[in-house]
Formats: structure tokens, sequence, C-alpha cells
């Protein structure tokens, strides 16, 4: 039974070894393994292929192509955005948005008095 065991520790040994060898190698480059390229292969001949480079040809010559759905500029989205465009540029390029606030509410006297005390203990 002991020699079964020594055995078994022997041949253990052997194999790590081999194998630290073995990533040594890798890691220093010496071994090249062959790398499989991810996803499913690609057909060259296919017809989705040929549109897709006549397409890249023609994006290669200058010419525009066309990519997703057209805007229409009469949505009430195009129309809200050329709105908020024309609010931000009246502005100096801030989109005011929400309700102003009015200095002289009560509220914002209270809010005032409140930092004005925090200033005053040292708290701020």
């Amino acid at each position: 039974m002991a020699t079964k065991a020594k055995n078994k520790k022997a041949a253990e040994a052997a194999v790590n070894a081999q194998l630290e060898q073995v990533v040594e190698m890798v890691n220093a480059g010496e071994v090249n393994l062959p790398k499989k390229k991810p996803g499913r292969p690609v057909n060259p001949n296919s017809e989705r292929q040929k549109r897709l480079a006549e397409k890249q040809a023609l994006i290669d010559a200058g010419h525009v192509a066309k990519r997703g759905r057209p805007v229409n500029p009469d949505s009430a989205r195009q129309k809200r955005l050329a709105e908020q465009a024309a609010r931000a540029e009246a502005n100096g390029g801030v989109v005011k948005r929400g309700r102003p606030v009015n200095p002289d509410s009560e509220r914002q006297k209270r809010l005032r008095a409140q930092l004005e005390q925090m200033i005053a203990q040292g708290l701020i």
C-alpha cells in the first residue's frame, strides 16, 4: 500500500513538473498555439457580404449611405427638440428647465437666513 502511494505521488510530481515546463514555454512565447476565431464563420460569397461590400465601397468613395430610420421634421419630438435648441441658443447654450425660483418668496428668504446663520456659526 505504501509503495502505491509513493508511486502515485511521484507520478503526480512528474506530471506537475512537465506542466510547469509547458506553461513556462508558453509564457516565454516559445510555443505558438493555434487560435480559433470566435463566432460563426463568414461566407465571403454570400449575398449579404456582397451587399455589405458594395455599401462599404460607396462609403469609401464619399457617397452618403443611408443608415437607420429617416427623421420626420414634422414630428412632435423634432418640433420639441427644435424649440429646446432655440431656447438654449437664446440663453447662451443653457436650457432652463422647471419652475424658475422667485428670490422674494418666503421660502427663499427663510433658506437665505438659515444659510447666513450657518455661515455666522462657522458650520460652512
